[in-house]
């Protein structure tokens, strides 16, 4: 497959002053600050997905629907499905390098609805991808202090870890996006290596591993579900969340130097990085396992924790777990700044309630302070069930995929639908553009479906999936909401005030 990054007529793509003049066109005038390069760009989305998160936390959830060889291969396939969705993203991304990303790309091409309900979508994904993100930091966290110290997990003490986590993220992104790059950079590096030395470890110390007919063939069902197909496919949640959260690098745009080329190869570089290095991860986790119903039922809340518990000992698993959990925290910490951001630029369009506070710009370090607190906020609501729920976390994760996932989606089919219209950017997928097109729209039209299903039978008020509840809810919020901002929600044509374009569309003017 060849990708173009030719320069398109008239744009510059290598100087802080053509992006600028490219945003100026878009509609926006630039007020965040234009510190991060093509690699911290990569970096972000990268530690966003963050296999040592996504991989680590739903482990045990794997464990369960489809077991080792649904994990295994489910990873996979999704991963080559994912990689389509995010090469047709990047494209667009190219054209439209703002840090509103998915919704701006949907009010182009296909109108200021579309942009609305897209926006609403990924800012639920986002939101729940923080919750998603920093409670399992937390479980991790716990997990980690029962080995050391006797620490009993409850969901109680979890939640105020996981408060915690929330304002530790809160306040390293207030200090701009400079420091936000540096620490994605070292978040790379720190996620290959962990994976280098969690997997090696586990390779050499244990005198007992599994074969390679148990971790690529065999198949677990305690879902109380009868049917494998469909106990496989809600398997495939353990790979689909942890590929979540690739447009971070679109809405980092507006802030990363030749960001027409540099966001679009950020995306893929992160997805196809994350696929090889998580398949790796996987692996060497699940040939490690030493008593699999002990693992699932660990007393630490957290089966990976038990899997190297059993396989190195206390000291050893202590070591692993720091390296899971700092990776965690990069993880929170990169996707904070992309929520901020899509906050950010929603209000700058009048898209929220009380937009005029969400997009203030903190003169000092150009960094959206209000839009930071807000997002952490919400995220910390979301996770207020898991007091109450053991299936709750599951859904959160699954707000996360069916809010981001469809949204991703979008953009790429107005893309298909506009045709010729649509003014390709520097980096492009050329004459695959439309198949590969064409199969991310699929698969995405396929999951969320997946993920809207019951996890779990019987169902329920504990084991329901509430992530349709929480779809729901964003949608109706989004239409209700609708009818009030309509007049003043609207994205620029060009450089100028948002309300008085939407004003103009609307006749008012």
């Amino acid at each position: 497959m060849s990708v173009s990054t030719s320069p398109r007529k008239g744009a510059g793509t290598t100087t802080a002053k053509d992006e600028e003049q490219r945003l100026r066109e878009l509609g926006y005038q630039p007020v965040l600050a234009r510190r991060m390069g093509g690699f911290g760009n990569f970096a972000i989305s990268f530690s966003v997905i963050s296999i040592l998160s996504g991989c680590m936390t739903l482990y045990g959830f794997g464990m369960s629907t489809g077991g080792p060889s649904v994990m295994l291969w489910g990873w996979a396939g999704v991963g080559l499905f994912v990689l389509c969705v995010g090469m047709a993203l990047a494209e667009v991304t190219s054209a439209y390098p703002t840090s509103g990303a998915l919704y701006y790309m949907a009010d182009r091409l296909g109108g200021r609805k579309w942009g609305w309900y897209t926006g609403w979508l990924n800012l639920l994904g986002l939101l729940g991808a923080i919750a998603g993100i920093d409670y399992g930091a937390a479980l991790f966290t716990g997990a980690l202090m029962n080995l050391q110290w006797g620490f009993t997990p409850t969901p109680g003490k979890t939640m105020i870890i996981f408060v915690c986590i929330l304002l530790l993220h809160a306040v390293l992104n207030l200090f701009g996006v400079r420091l936000v790059s540096v620490l994605n950079s070292i978040s790379v590096w720190w996620h290959l290596a962990g994976v280098a030395v969690i997997v090696s470890v586990l390779a050499i110390v244990p005198s007992h591993h599994q074969s390679p007919s148990f971790v690529f063939t065999e198949f677990v069902n305690d879902t109380g579900w009868e049917n494998p197909l469909y106990v496989a496919a809600i398997g495939l949640l353990l790979a689909q969340y942890t590929f979540c959260g690739y447009d971070a690098s679109a809405h980092l745009s507006e802030e990363t130097s030749n960001a027409s080329v540099s966001a679009a190869r950020g995306i893929v570089r992160a997805i196809w990085v994350s696929w090889v290095a998580g398949f790796v991860l996987l692996a060497g986790l699940t040939f490690a396992i030493q008593d699999y119903a002990g693992t699932q039922e660990s007393a630490t809340g957290v089966p990976p924790a038990q899997i190297l518990i059993d396989a190195l000992g206390t000291s050893g698993a202590t070591a692993m777990l720091l390296i899971v959990i700092a990776a965690q925290l990069f993880c929170g910490n990169a996707e904070v700044a992309a929520a901020s951001r899509m906050v950010f630029a929603f209000s700058r369009d009048n898209a929220l309630p009380g937009s005029a506070l969400w997009r203030k710009v903190s003169a000092r370090t150009q960094t959206p302070v209000p839009a930071v607190w807000l997002s952490v906020i919400v995220a910390g609501v979301l996770a207020v069930p898991s007091l109450y729920s053991e299936t709750a976390y599951g859904a959160v994760t699954a707000i996360n995929v069916i809010g981001i996932t469809p949204a991703y989606a979008i953009p790429i089919f107005l893309k298909l639908r506009a045709g010729s219209r649509f003014e390709r950017g520097p980096w492009h997928l050329g004459r695959w553009s439309k198949p590969v097109g064409w199969i991310a729209v699929a698969w995405v039209a396929i999951v969320t479906v997946l993920f809207l299903l019951p996890q779990s039978s019987p169902v329920t008020i504990d084991s329901m999936n509430y992530a349709s509840i929480a779809l729901v809810a964003v949608l109706v919020l989004a239409t209700v909401w609708w009818f009030i901002a309509r007049r003043s929600y609207g994205t620029p044509s060009a450089y100028g005030n948002a309300r008085e374009q939407a004003e103009i569309e609307e006749g008012i003017i």
